[in-house]
């Protein structure tokens, strides 16, 4: 399940030099974070590096439209940093 950024962003920009798919981004006026280029890290690391960084506790959260099995985030991490 890809990760998206809700209203309690605070665009601290803690999280964007962090992602290994450089899947976040800045928005207007929060970050915002590329479904279809996010692995919740799967490929590159043990857990969301965004979630680790950033101060809001309840900022990052699953995003239910990308629901993927940690296989489908492998292959998807695959795909963009093959």
């Amino acid at each position: 399940m890809a990760l998206m950024i809700n209203s309690v962003c605070t665009a601290c920009d803690a999280c964007e030099p962090v992602c290994p798919n450089e899947a976040i981004s800045v928005g207007d006026p929060i970050y915002s974070i590329d479904a279809f280029k996010c692995t919740e890290c799967v490929g590159a690391e043990d857990e969301p590096q965004c979630q680790l960084v950033c101060p809001e506790e309840d900022c990052i959260v699953p995003n239910p439209d990308f629901e993927e099995s940690e296989e489908e985030l492998q292959q998807k991490y695959e795909m963009l940093n093959g």
